[in-house]
């Protein structure tokens, strides 16, 4: 019960810390600035982009052999509600000032939920899962992976109109930090089973026997 109610209230605040630097004005994450851009082309949300990339997302999850958790599926439907009840209590059109106070609480609480619901240990993310499957399956770095991945969305985002700007990169330089920082606090512990994505397990294939023993 603990670590369910820790992996919603994390990824609801994670939701809640998109709206908040979609508010600012003054430049989002990576996969932010795609969902941006997307809604703006669409007749859908920013959440509802969002929900959709996820399940997107998770199709190319089948080549890799992965299998969504529990909490993969919660990060899709949570992190969209609550992005899009963000942007309907957050005012528009705010002050520098105020966009500016937005823009630094946003990172901060966005690395902050991060560890949360990292930390309740239910299963890695839709796009989490994806930079670790395609690493493990490349054999590349996972640095490199996400890199890549997040260079793709970007420029895409950005040229379907999404908002780029100082944000962006406070965000880049300073929400792993936030992160790393965090995660000691809400690092559940005790005995659970396997979060990375688990691979269905391949047919024909016959379990190893137990070595006989001597008597």
């Amino acid at each position: 019960m603990r670590r369910l109610t820790q992996l919603f209230v994390g990824l609801a605040l994670y939701g809640f810390s998109l709206s908040v630097l979609v508010r600012a004005s003054l430049g989002v994450n990576p996969w932010s600035v795609l969902y941006e851009g997307l809604a703006e082309r669409t007749s859908l949300s920013f959440g509802t982009v969002s929900a959709v990339l996820g399940v997107l997302v998770l199709v190319l999850w089948i080549p890799l052999g992965l299998r969504p958790t529990f909490g993969t599926v919660a990060n899709i439907v949570v992190l969209a509600g609550s992005a899009d009840l963000g942007l309907l209590l957050l005012p528009q059109h705010l002050g520098l000032p105020a966009r500016i106070a937005l823009l630094a609480g946003g990172v901060l609480l966005n690395g902050l939920s991060v560890a949360v619901y990292v930390g309740a240990r239910l299963g890695p993310g839709p796009r989490d899962g994806l930079m670790t499957g395609t690493a493990a399956v490349t054999g590349r770095s996972l640095r490199l992976v996400r890199t890549l991945m997040e260079i793709t969305v970007l420029a895409v985002g950005w040229l379907l109109g999404g908002t780029v700007g100082a944000g962006t990169v406070l965000y880049a330089c300073a929400v792993g930090t936030v992160t790393q920082f965090c995660v000691p606090w809400f690092a559940y512990r005790g005995a659970v089973t396997p979060d990375a994505p688990s691979r269905p397990r391949r047919s024909g294939r016959p379990s190893p026997r137990p070595a006989p023993t001597r008597r």
